[in-house]
């Protein structure tokens, strides 16, 4: 029998809020595949385990219905522990694969995996709830091995054109006919080998597939209007939308049941979300049900060219990049026309609207922009997600509402610090 692997967060998770706020990190989008889907990839026939916090627990299981969370079966007596933040690939795999001993796993002073057996195995069933700290009290053999390890949003984003290329290898290394769906006359595809079309999806005229400079995966019932250009690395996902006359450049992930339009550079969209005017994002990742409106615009890069800095859980942390976009939680919107600074971060359940440029920071469930921000009543934001969501058939959840009324009890102290005005 293979030896499962569970897949557990830690503390460290905070730091890629607001992404974090409304699902586990593990389900973060970093090139075609999640990064669970990723450890399923490599290691496959494993059974896997999750493990999240406990406000999160439900959405979980009803989103990942094939997958015990925060359990450790007593059948099970050897397990792998894999921390969530991990970009799971071949190499790390054969690492842990290598080794049968109980271990501790490190990359750059970040705990990374662990092996336990028998007694500390039983152990940790008593401690699924803060699995992370009771893995790092451990008294284990430690190994550093090599792994790529997600800490901020913007590493994503950056990390995302090598792991196009690799998922885009991963997922079709047995297909034996790429082009499945429809390509019509007048579609120019630049290097086809190198191109993916699913089931049921249709390349209009006019249409431009170039895949040059990496590779383009298309996934099912994908429709790509005319006169659109696709440059490689690229994903599009299942269900998804590419409008009439789009530039989808270089190391763009735009995920299932999307509707994208004017220009994306090198961003994540994780999925259910909207930007299908034109407009400019670049080096930035939206999170689910998020729609930007009419020319809505993002600045990714400063005019010094200097590192970008981010605010991170109230703190102004050194991107260590020149190259920062705008990073947007789930279920936030912006009004036409409106403007953000480089590095900004939307929160979960905002609405921006304005002139100018709002705050580089906008906690979530806010209202408003660089005039002024109030709160956005919780009810009021929960009415509309509900009708959000209803229009792509999907149900608005006890698990749901559940998350909503957490985080706005979470970020009531970011709003307060900011001196609000009235509820609308």
């Amino acid at each position: 029998m293979t030896t499962p692997i569970f897949i557990f967060e830690d503390n460290e998770v905070k730091n890629l809020q607001p992404l974090t706020y409304t699902r586990p990190v593990y389900d973060l989008r970093c090139g075609i595949l999640t990064l669970k889907e990723k450890a399923e990839r490599y290691f496959p026939g494993r059974e896997i385990l999750l493990h999240t916090r406990e406000y999160l627990i439900d959405s979980v299981k009803q989103n990942f219905p094939s997958n015990k969370v925060n359990e450790i079966p007593e059948n099970i007596d050897e397990l792998i522990f894999i921390n969530g933040r991990v970009v799971v690939d071949n190499e790390f795999a054969n690492n842990l694969e290598s080794d049968g001993n109980d271990s501790a796993y490190y990359s750059d002073g970040t705990l990374i995996a662990v092996k336990l057996s028998s007694d500390r195995l039983q152990d940790a069933r008593k401690n699924t709830g803060n699995i992370g700290e009771f893995l790092s009290s451990l008294d284990l053999p430690e190994k550093e091995i090599t792994a790529t390890v997600i800490k901020y949003p913007w590493n994503l984003v950056h990390q995302n054109g090598q792991e196009l290329v690799k998922d885009y290898n991963l997922l079709t290394k047995n297909e034996q006919v790429k082009i499945k769906g429809k390509v019509y006359d007048g579609v120019n595809m630049v290097e086809p080998d190198n191109i993916f079309i699913g089931e049921g999806s249709k390349i209009k005229p006019g249409v431009v597939l170039d895949a040059e400079g990496g590779p383009i995966y298309i996934g099912k019932n994908v429709t790509i209007f005319p006169n659109s250009v696709i440059e490689g690395p690229c994903y599009i996902g299942d269900g998804s939308k590419i409008k009439v006359g789009a530039k989808i450049y270089e190391n763009t992930s735009i995920g299932p049941v999307c509707k994208v339009g004017g220009e994306v550079e090198e961003s994540i969209i994780h999925s259910y979300s909207n930007k299908q005017h034109d407009g400019f994002l670049g080096h930035a990742y939206l999170g689910c049900w998020v729609n930007l409106g009419a020319d809505t615009n993002n600045s990714d890069l400063k005019n010094n060219y200097g590192n970008v800095k981010v605010f991170i859980n109230d703190e102004q942390i050194d991107s260590g990049s020149m190259f920062v976009g705008l990073t947007m939680g789930d279920h936030s919107k912006s009004g036409i026309n409106t403007m953000f600074n480089t590095g900004t971060v939307v929160g979960v359940g905002c609405n921006v609207f304005g002139a100018d440029f709002p705050p580089k920071y906008i906690p979530s469930f806010s209202w408003g922009g660089s005039e002024s921000l109030t709160t956005y009543k919780l009810d009021k934001c929960m009415e509309v997600a509900k009708r959000v969501m209803a229009r792509r058939d999907v149900e608005f959840t006890a698990a749901d509402e559940k998350i909503f009324k957490t985080v706005f009890e979470l970020t009531k102290g970011e709003r307060a610090l900011r001196e609000f005005p009235e509820e609308v």
